[in-house]
């Protein structure tokens, strides 16, 4: 799987971005503390933005911008081969260069470049708002790899979007049991109860998330 793989299987912008906000939930309610989680979302970032993210705690990373023009999708893979610390400190050649104009704030953005302004980033996608599709640079892949970019293992969730995928992951990632009709609940954006916390996480309580929920938009 390359990026180009990725650009034909993710959904339109609101599903994907409902997509995330899922994601960012579930992990919530797994891991009350927030440096423990996987998923991330942040419904006002900056202004008119929201920020979905990815960190596996072993240095790869997303980053997916939602704003009136549309998406930036920014992923890192640290032990890809298109990784711009083995490309002389600079991102491999066709995965920033055609991004649209209405994007480039973000390929500058200080949260995604390193102390040297360095973009931190191996995959890279966008959609606008009038786009039909996902679009992606121009890029010559490495010969002989089979995730050159780093894209199946950063945007798998992303690309296989049933509640089964989501289950595998958080039981191999979180090490405990989790119930899938309450995957199935949360993915369809169904508003959370108790009952249905507790079917996840006995120790955290509804008002717990309170916090969490706000930050995230979750209806």
């Amino acid at each position: 799987m390359t990026v180009h793989d990725v650009a034909r299987r993710l959904p339109p912008i609101a599903e994907l971005r409902d997509l995330c906000r899922s994601l960012a939930v579930l992990d919530a309610i797994l891991s009350p503390d927030p440096e423990g989680r996987y998923h991330s979302f942040c419904a006002g970032w900056a202004d008119g933005e929201e920020l979905a993210s990815m960190r596996n705690g072993s240095g790869d990373e997303y980053s997916i911008v939602f704003s009136a023009a549309g998406a930036y999708v920014r992923g890192f893979a640290h032990e890809a081969p298109m990784s711009p610390y083995g490309n002389d400190g600079e991102p491999w050649p066709g995965v920033l260069d055609d991004v649209p104009e209405v994007f480039e704030p973000f390929v500058e953005e200080p949260a995604f470049t390193d102390h040297d302004d360095v973009p931190v980033v191996t995959a890279c996608l966008w959609r606008e708002a009038t786009d039909d599709r996902w679009r992606h640079g121009v890029i010559d892949f490495p010969a002989g790899r089979s995730d050159p970019d780093g894209a199946m293992g950063l945007f798998g969730l992303l690309v296989d979007r049933s509640p089964e995928a989501y289950q595998r992951f958080a039981e191999d990632y979180y090490e405990v049991p989790v119930d899938l009709q309450t995957v199935r609940d949360v993915y369809a954006l169904r508003p959370l109860s108790q009952e249905l916390v507790s079917s996840l996480n006995a120790q955290v309580a509804l008002a717990d998330l309170a916090e969490d929920l706000a930050e995230t938009g979750y209806p």
